[in-house]
């Protein structure tokens, strides 16, 4: 059975949560968000991260995990879809980047574990903007802990999403992902632009209906 779950994703401040939010209101799909500022590691970790990471990058995967394993149960298991403004799959492109080589081989072994059983999103919608955008759109939505949000952390995370999602896509060819570019597009203050998305997710959405009626 074909119950969409829709994973939305990109880097900090590219507006996965406002194009989460209109998915779900136009498809009355179940929405899952991402509660980032529930973590009490996140200012430290914006301000040391070689001290802060692995507590910040755990908390997350333990939240995450959490989260999924709920959504699975309550939504997905019982055919009812579902649009979210992340994917546990992110936390390893994160947890790259910040941890230490030997943090790293420890949190991926928890990875592995946690995730094992976790539903995959059927269909991904990356997001991607500039800098500039992305730390305009930042400094809009006034969010204390990300005051002191780093360019360069900014850019090496756009530039980890660059390279991820190729390979994502060679080894999930059956997993539509829709790219969008926020440069080009403003979904948060054109509804033209917004439409557009939209329509593009009900054409997946209605592709993966069918495929799954043939099979």
């Amino acid at each position: 059975m074909f119950v969409p779950f829709i994973a939305v994703e990109g880097p900090i401040g590219v507006g996965k949560t406002t194009l989460t939010a209109a998915i779900a209101e136009t498809f009355s799909y179940n929405q899952l968000r991402e509660i980032s500022g529930e973590n009490p590691f996140l200012d430290q970790f914006y301000q040391d991260k070689e001290k802060w990471s692995f507590q910040t990058e755990m908390f997350f995967l333990c939240n995450r995990y959490e989260q999924l394993k709920q959504i699975n149960k309550e939504y997905i298991s019982q055919g009812l879809p579902v649009v979210a403004d992340y994917h546990v799959f992110k936390n390893m492109l994160f947890a790259q980047r910040t941890l230490e080589s030997k943090d790293f081989v420890k949190y991926k072994e928890i990875y592995q574990i946690l995730t094992r059983d976790l539903p995959m999103p059927n269909i991904i919608i990356s997001l991607s903007a500039s800098i500039p955008t992305l730390l305009n759109r930042i400094n809009e939505r006034g969010r204390s802990y990300e005051a002191d949000m780093d360019s360069d952390y900014l850019l090496q995370l756009s530039e980890d999403y660059r390279t991820y999602l190729p390979e994502f896509e060679a080894i999930h060819p059956d997993i539509p992902v829709i790219h969008v570019n926020g440069d080009e597009v403003d979904y948060v203050r054109n509804q033209e632009d917004m439409n557009a998305i939209l329509r593009k997710i009900f054409e997946a959405v209605q592709k993966g209906l069918k495929l799954n009626e043939v099979t």
